[in-house]
């Protein structure tokens, strides 16, 4: 059966990941710029959820993979928090400014994570070189790597997925992600030979609030403040059901 992952950014979705019979979380806060790292406080409510193994994004900030040295200690310290927690693996990620991956970062990281797994995270999509990175990630002993194939789209990047399935050979898991749904999930795996796939699965949630001020945002110019995004456990029950035809 091929592993099903979702990125939930609340104890909400992580409910809604497990009912709906995903195996495993990537937990995240800040989903509208690829997500950071979520509080301690929400890691540790998240690890309450029982029956679904729980990976935590380690990510400083948005924007690029390239980071200083307040940043790294930063990582180090969210990884070393996680290990308190109980957490199943980090999803880590980080790049050199040439492109290539940040191998004494990265280390240092897998080092801080010991006895978890690790993840390295869509930082593999901006990387230079993917199958040279791929074989340094293979080297520094990573789980696995989330990856669109470097397109647009989980669905758009099959050709290079492929490609990497092949060259991994068994050494570490391709697990696809971006864009994945119910409508292309059976096809993205039967196409790349991926043994784990990687979804959101969310639907828009309305507000409880009753009284509403308008006018105001308290993100981008015009966004909604009363509502949000959230797993949506019939979506992660079709996306299981379409994988059972693989």
């Amino acid at each position: 059966m091929t592993i099903l992952e979702i990125c939930a950014g609340s104890v909400e979705s992580a409910i809604a990941a497990r009912d709906g019979g995903a195996q495993r979380i990537e937990l995240c806060a800040a989903l509208e710029v690829g997500g950071v790292t979520p509080s301690a406080g929400l890691i540790e409510q998240a690890r309450k959820v029982k029956g679904i193994k729980l990976n935590v994004l380690i990510r400083p900030r948005g924007g690029d993979f390239l980071y200083d040295s307040h940043e790294a200690a930063c990582m180090e310290q969210d990884i070393y928090t996680c290990k308190q927690l109980g957490v199943d693996g980090v999803v880590i990620g980080a790049l050199t400014a040439d492109g290539d991956i940040d191998t004494l970062l990265c280390r240092r990281l897998i080092s801080t994570a010991n006895g978890m797994s690790v993840t390295f995270h869509r930082a593999f999509d901006m990387c230079r070189n993917p199958k040279e990175a791929l074989e340094e990630l293979i080297a520094l002993g990573c789980d696995r790597v989330l990856t669109s194939g470097q397109a647009a789209t989980a669905e758009a990047g099959i050709p290079l997925l492929k490609e990497l399935v092949e060259q991994a050979a068994g050494r570490i898991s391709i697990m696809p992600g971006c864009g994945v749904s119910s409508i292309n999930a059976a096809k993205i795996v039967q196409s790349t030979g991926a043994g784990e796939i990687h979804a959101s699965a969310r639907k828009s949630v309305g507000s409880g609030m009753k009284f509403r001020h308008g006018g105001v945002s308290m993100g981008s110019p015009g966004s909604d403040e009363y509502a949000r995004k959230e797993t949506c456990k019939e979506e992660v029950a079709a996306i299981i059901e379409r994988l059972r035809t693989v």
